[in-house]
């Protein structure tokens, strides 16, 4: 994978989906959590995955289910950035009256998007079914999820971690976004999980970075060995990362854009 394409990928991704969101008017959107998720993202759609926009339905394609749906603007952006989407078709769509993409987004095989997510607690366990089917089948795709740390408050998805661990899917990687708030606070205070020591001790092979650094994702993608254990990367990410003003600010969970606030963004990631 080429670091550096990857790294310009992020970039242009926190422009789209800042661009994109701020074009929808004065509707609210979720910029804090697209942000923290946008360096994985890149990376996976910039070369770790199995993907293209003319194998959508090949059955041994690579998944990847954004369990964190709220992160939706992420999600649309680097569709639309790696051709998945028609050019010009995300923007004109996007929480428009019966657009192809609302807020949270909603199963199109044809445009890339694998599941329909929004209700958190059950993105993980889509993708231990997906990654079992492979198991069963004999296929060689990747099942990858994307999950929010204050998403795994969820019993669901404790039920998921162990499911995986007990069928052996070395053929997951689920990444969670911990970037320490939630809608309601921060997740240390709410329900403070330790995550990495928690699903080593159930099995899984669990490895903590910085969620935000391009090279240490790729490092950790590519030492995951195929040892019988789902593999789970605890990214430490900031909420709304890459904008000033945005980051490690809950009140930007889900909130509007001021033209003021628009163009120090924008000014920002252009510099």
């Amino acid at each position: 994978m080429d670091s550096n394409k990857i790294k310009q990928l992020a970039l242009d991704l926190r422009k789209e989906i800042i661009e994109s969101s701020y074009a929808t008017g004065r509707i609210g959107v979720h910029y804090g959590p697209a942000l923290s998720l946008a360096d994985y993202l890149a990376v996976l759609y910039g070369g770790a995955m199995n993907v293209a926009p003319n194998k959508t339905t090949d059955e041994n394609r690579d998944r990847f289910v954004l369990s964190k749906g709220h992160a939706y603007t992420a999600l649309y952006s680097v569709l639309s950035l790696c051709g998945f989407i028609p050019e010009g078709e995300y923007r004109s769509n996007f929480m428009t009256d019966g657009g192809r993409y609302p807020a949270h987004p909603i199963k199109q095989l044809d445009r890339g998007i694998e599941s329909s997510t929004g209700s958190l607690g059950m993105g993980l366990s889509f993708a231990v079914g997906k990654a079992l089917n492979a198991k069963r089948k004999g296929l060689s795709y990747t099942t990858y999820v994307a999950m929010g740390d204050g998403e795994c408050n969820e019993g669901s998805t404790f039920e998921a971690f162990v499911s995986a661990a007990q069928f052996g899917l070395d053929n997951l990687v689920i990444f969670i976004d911990h970037n320490g708030l939630q809608q309601d606070g921060t997740t240390k205070e709410i329900m403070n999980i330790p995550f990495a020591n928690m699903l080593n001790a159930i099995g899984c092979n669990a490895v903590e970075i910085d969620g935000n650094d391009v090279d240490a994702i790729i490092a950790a993608l590519e030492s995951r060995k195929k040892d019988g254990k789902p593999f789970v990367i605890v990214g430490k990410t900031t909420k709304g990362k890459g904008i000033s003003f945005m980051e490690g600010e809950n009140k930007w969970h889900h909130a509007t854009l001021s033209e003021e606030d628009y163009q120090t963004a924008i000014n920002e990631l252009n510099a």
